[in-house]
């Protein structure tokens, strides 16, 4: 007999992807939102001629008429809630809940906001090669130039767009015996990267794979603006007089 009970739709989580290498190499910091904010804040700031690059009068105002318009500038908001409690209510399956709480998602959001060096796993061989005196030959990785991991936000198929981490604040609210935290709430701003800012980043593989993300969301946008136009005949009659 079939049940009144629709099923329910699978639950698709909004997550974070560093897309760097200071762990073991090329491998993404996945972090899947345990869950989803209530709300998300976006703002888009229009494109404008930078006035010392077009100059005064009638020459620098045509010059920023006919200047090659870029995307505007588009930033998020949003806030991440972090428990630990199904963790604690189940400790054989967590142990790293019970020794810590939430601290290593935590520390996984945190590391967003810090420049990417050299590999953690090169560093650790680094510190081994010195601790022995240089007798033995260890291959050391070549350190890398610092810069700020390229980080992708990814909210359903409908926006994967690469971001940096502009804001970052943490309240926490509750506390293990260890003074770990048990409860936490992270309040992001994000900014998100376009072509342009992404053409730098030393990272060749990440830039690439950023760049593929945000051209793939900037054609879904398009892609529904111009759906909206079956609406048009309809807008039309509705602003005609009755």
């Amino acid at each position: 007999m079939p049940s009144d009970t629709p099923i329910a739709p699978k639950l698709v989580k909004g997550a974070l992807v560093e897309m760097s290498e200071r762990f073991l190499g090329p491998i993404p910091n996945i972090i899947v939102f345990q869950f989803n904010p209530e709300t998300l804040s976006r703002g888009l700031t229009p494109w404008a001629p930078d006035a010392t690059d077009t100059g005064e009068g009638e020459a620098g105002r045509a010059s920023a008429a006919t200047a090659r318009a870029g995307d505007p500038t588009e930033t998020i908001s949003l806030s991440l809630m972090l428990d630990a409690s199904d963790g604690l209510a189940a400790p054989d399956g967590h142990p790293l809940d019970v020794i810590s709480g939430v601290a290593s998602r935590l520390s996984a959001l945190e590391l967003l906001t810090f420049p990417q060096e050299d590999r953690l796993l090169g560093g650790l061989v680094s510190a081994v090669a010195g601790a022995l005196g240089g007798s033995v030959n260890l291959a050391v990785p070549e350190a890398r130039r610092r810069s700020a991991p390229i980080t992708l936000f990814v909210w359903g198929l409908g926006r994967i767009v690469p971001v940096s981490v502009t804001s970052f604040e943490i309240e926490e609210q509750q506390f293990l015996p260890s003074l770990y935290p048990h409860r936490a709430k992270v309040s992001l701003g994000l900014k998100v990267l376009t072509e342009a800012e992404l053409a730098a980043h030393p990272n060749e593989m990440a830039r690439d794979i950023a760049k593929v993300a945000y051209v793939f969301t900037k054609k879904q946008r398009e892609v529904w603006g111009a759906a909206n136009l079956a609406n048009t005949a309809e807008s039309i009659m509705a602003m005609l007089p009755s």
